[in-house]
């Protein structure tokens, strides 16, 4: 029986260097992306596709997100005292009833894998997700917000087999990724296809395709153990793929196509784009961008 994926691990803990001097005092993770901060909008991804326990991996200087994610009695009494019910669900509704949220303390910078592994004694040999707080995955209008997170997870839920989330990237820049060796197999939108190997930011000629990593993962309990054997690698890191290297070894890995609009929110283009791109599905913010856009020459619609 294939058992359910119940919690996700989402890594805070870092710096967010490519965003100073925004960061200097703020976690990269509460910067507003139109009307919430990141780190938001991708719990409310996870939630809304059935995970029921979010567990943070944080370090020191980091405890203003977990305090989002807290009651905050004081304001909730003073809007509902003002009868400011719309505004009151927003800050008081952020954590469905029946969820958990949970932190786990990252005392060392030793990358994306020491991350996951730091969370291992919370996890009781589940599969598990990790979502990585910088990407906003954005489906079509179409769509439900969040259809590709929950796709992946019922990829999981049909096959028993760790899924990686990819998109396809202009090859000009599969060198700024790792990417997905599929053979011959093709690609579509919502598939998922064996991986054969990962390959960590290939050059143009040596990229096995265009199918790029985008941080969103399903993975077996297997990969913890995997983790705590794997040795420090590049940037002096305990890298997450070595360990996904070491489990195609022992087990399959599928990658799951997503034909989402994704945004990398730690870099300030990526961080721009999201906000735009939300504000756009407002009708009332996308007259205003409108108006803006043909007022002034420098501003260029999305």
């Amino acid at each position: 029986m294939i058992q359910k994926v119940r919690k996700a691990v989402i890594p805070v803990a870092g710096l967010g260097t490519r965003m100073l001097p925004a960061t200097k005092a703020i976690p990269k993770e509460l910067l507003p992306v139109y009307d919430r901060p990141i780190i938001e909008h991708v719990v409310k991804e996870a939630i809304s596709a059935g995970i029921t326990e979010i567990i943070f991996v944080t370090r020191s200087g980091k405890e203003a997100i977990e305090n989002h994610f807290d009651a905050h009695y004081e304001l909730e009494h003073r809007l509902e005292k003002k009868g400011k019910e719309i505004i009151l669900g927003t800050v008081k509704n952020i954590i469905p009833e029946g969820v958990k949220v949970t932190s786990i303390r990252q005392n060392d910078a030793l990358g994306l894998g020491h991350a996951v592994l730091c969370a291992k004694h919370l996890l009781n040999n589940e599969p598990f997700a990790v979502l990585l707080p910088d990407v906003l995955v954005l489906d079509h209008i179409s769509r439900d917000m969040n259809y590709s997170f929950s796709s992946l997870l019922k990829a999981w839920n049909a096959t028993g087999i760790g899924q990686v989330m990819v998109e396809r990237v202009a090859e000009c820049a599969v060198e700024n990724y790792g990417v997905v060796d599929i053979g011959g197999s093709i690609a579509t939108p919502f598939s998922s296809i064996k991986i054969n190997k990962l390959v960590e930011k290939p050059s143009f000629k040596d990229a096995p395709s265009d199918l790029a990593v985008l941080g969103r993962y399903i993975l077996p309990a297997t990969i913890l153990d995997l983790l705590e054997s794997t040795q420090v690698g590049v940037g002096g890191e305990i890298q997450l793929t070595d360990a996904l290297d070491a489990l195609l070894k022992i087990d399959d890995l599928n990658a799951f196509l997503t034909d989402a609009s994704t945004f990398d929110c730690g870099n300030k283009q990526g961080f721009l784009g999201a906000n735009l791109a939300l504000g756009m599905r407002d009708e009332q913010t996308k007259k205003y961008l409108m108006e803006l856009s043909q007022k002034n020459e420098w501003f260029v619609t999305v």
